[in-house]
C-alpha cells in the first residue's frame, strides 16, 4: 500500500512540473508572438542582409534558446512520467481513476509497452465508433470523422473499457479545456489524435455522437 500512495505522489509531482515547463514555454512563445510572430524560424534579418529593425532581435533569440531547453526538459519529464504510469498503469486504474483521467492528457501510449498476442488484441480493439460530427465542433477541430473507430480515448483503452460510454463521459467532463489523446483507426490507417473538450456554440463538449461497435452492442 506504501508503494501505491509514493507512486501516486511521483505522477502528481510530475504532472504538476509538466504543467510549469508548459507555462514557461507558451511564456517565451508570447514573446515571439509580440515580435512579429518570428517563431522559431523566421528570419532575423531583411532581404538586405541587415538585421531587421522591427523586432528585439536579442529577445527572440533569448526566448528561442529558453524554448528550445524547456523542449528537452521536458521530453525528458514524458518520458519519466511515461516509464511510471506504463509500470504501475493497473494498479492505479483500479485504484485511483481520477489521477489516470489526468494523466490521459499527457501523450503517453500504453500501446507502447511489449507483451504476446493477447495483449496486442486488447490494443487494438475498437471500444466506440463515430457517427455524427457537427460543423465547427472541438471534435471537427480535432480531424474526428465520421465512421472512425477509436482504440483509445485517454486512458481508456481495449485493456479497460467496459461498454459503458458512462466511462468516456466521466474523461470529457474531467478533461474539459485539456488535451485528451485519442487512437483511431480509419479505414487501414491508424491516426493519433488530440481532442479538446470544451464549450463551444453547439451542444456538449465534444461535438460528435458516438457509440459502441455493433458487435458489441444489445439487441
Amino acid at each position: 500500500m506504501a508503494t501505491e500512495v509514493t507512486t501516486k505522489q511521483r505522477i502528481e509531482r510530475l504532472i504538476d512540473a509538466k504543467k510549469q515547463l508548459e507555462a514557461q514555454i507558451a511564456k517565451n512563445g508570447q514573446i515571439l508572438a509580440a515580435n512579429d510572430n518570428v517563431g522559431m524560424n523566421g528570419a532575423l534579418v531583411d532581404p538586405e542582409g541587415f538585421p531587421r529593425n522591427d523586432i528585439d532581435i536579442y529577445q527572440v533569440r533569448q526566448a528561442r534558446q529558453t524554448i528550445i531547453c524547456l523542449q528537452n526538459d521536458h521530453k525528458e519529464l514524458m518520458n519519466q512520467i511515461q516509464s511510471l504510469l506504463n509500470q504501475y498503469h493497473s494498479e492505479i486504474a483500479n485504484t485511483d481513476p481520477e489521477l489516470v483521467n489526468r494523466a490521459s492528457a499527457l501523450d503517453l501510449d500504453g500501446d507502447r509497452t511489449t507483451g504476446g498476442s493477447a495483449q496486442q488484441e486488447i490494443n487494438t480493439r475498437v471500444i466506440v465508433v463515430v457517427n455524427l460530427v457537427s460543423p465547427h465542433s472541438p471534435a471537427e477541430e480535432a480531424g474526428i470523422r465520421v465512421g472512425d473507430k477509436i482504440l483509445r480515448f485517454g486512458s481508456i483503452n481495449g485493456n479497460n473499457f467496459k461498454d459503458d460510454l458512462s466511462q468516456i463521459g466521466e474523461i470529457v467532463r474531467n478533461m474539459q479545456n485539456q488535451n485528451v489523446y485519442l487512437k483511431v483507426k480509419r479505414g487501414e490507417q491508424m491516426l493519433d489524435l488530440t481532442l479538446v473538450p470544451k464549450t463551444w456554440t453547439g451542444r456538449g463538449l465534444l461535438g460528435c455522437n458516438i457509440v459502441l461497435p455493433p458487435e458489441q452492442m444489445e439487441y
